[in-house]
Order: C-alpha cells, then sequence, then structure tokens
C-alpha cells in the first residue's frame, strides 16, 4: 500500500478505489448475458457511487457519520478460486468475483483505519470497511442460495 502524507492523501485513494469499484460493476453490468446480473451488478455500481460521494463529502466538510453493526461472514469468498471477467461468463463466476472484490475492498478500507491519523478517520475507514462486508455477505447469501443449493 502506497504512503499517505496526510488526509486528503487517505481520502484521494479511497475516493479513487471506489471509482474503480463502480468502473468494475457498471463493466460487469454491461456484459452481463441474464438480465437480473444486470440489475445486480448496477445496483452494486450505484452503491459504490454512494460509498465514493460520501467520501467526497468528508474530504469537502471535514464530517461523517458511522453506524455500529456487525456483519455476517460467511466465508464463501474465502474458499473460491480466482476468476478473471469475461465478456460471457456465468452468474456463478460473476458472483465469485463480486464476492472476491468485496473482501479485497474490505481489507483495504480496514488497513486504512489501521494507517488513519485520527480516530474519526479510523471509524471512517471501518464504516466503509463495515459497508464492503454488508456487499460481500450479500453476494455470498445469493451464491449461497442460487449455486451450491442448485449443487
Amino acid at each position: 500500500m502506497e504512503e499517505f502524507k496526510n488526509i486528503d492523501d487517505i481520502l484521494d485513494f479511497a475516493i479513487n478505489s471506489e471509482q474503480e469499484a463502480v468502473d468494475f460493476y457498471t463493466e460487469l453490468a454491461n456484459n452481463a448475458s441474464n438480465e437480473e446480473m444486470k440489475k445486480v451488478f448496477t445496483q452494486f455500481a450505484g452503491e459504490e457511487m454512494g460509498h465514493k460521494k460520501k467520501l467526497m463529502n468528508v474530504k469537502e466538510t471535514g464530517t461523517f457519520e458511522v453506524r455500529d453493526t456487525e456483519i455476517r461472514d460467511l466465508k464463501i469468498a474465502d474458499y473460491l478460486v480466482d476468476v478473471e471477467p469475461h465478456p460471457n461468463m456465468s452468474y456463478q463466476e460473476a458472483l465469485m468475483i463480486a464476492m472476491k472484490k468485496e473482501k479485497s475492498a474490505f481489507k483495504l478500507y480496514t488497513n486504512l483505519a489501521a494507517k488513519a491519523p485520527t480516530g474519526k478517520m479510523k471509524d471512517l475507514f471501518n464504516g466503509l470497511a463495515l459497508e464492503e462486508s454488508k456487499h460481500k455477505l450479500r453476494f455470498e447469501l445469493e451464491y449461497d442460495e442460487y449455486v451450491l443449493r442448485e449443487n
């Protein structure tokens, strides 16, 4: 992970990471052959855009709100092989990619929280990590429902 000189560097890095997630889910939606997949990935692109806006607002105003809740982790993503996105991927492959992406985002925000210079910034990044863990759980539940139970 790169070295940050100040809080703006951290926020800029996080904002860019969220934009990458928006782009990732938008591309998955555009390449999805199934309408339900398109909807799911478009929704996630929107949620990631919401994270980006939240971070941009924090950068502009210096304020934010954090909710403290615990999210279950089915750990399905821990046992999946890596899959590269491709135009005709199956729903299972798309879910696998999404779970891995959300797990990486969770780790990113957890690491940023550890490097944050203030308690408030730690809270912000821990809150964003929590959001990413919610996304991962949604994909894990979907995977459990539509992939594991069918096999």
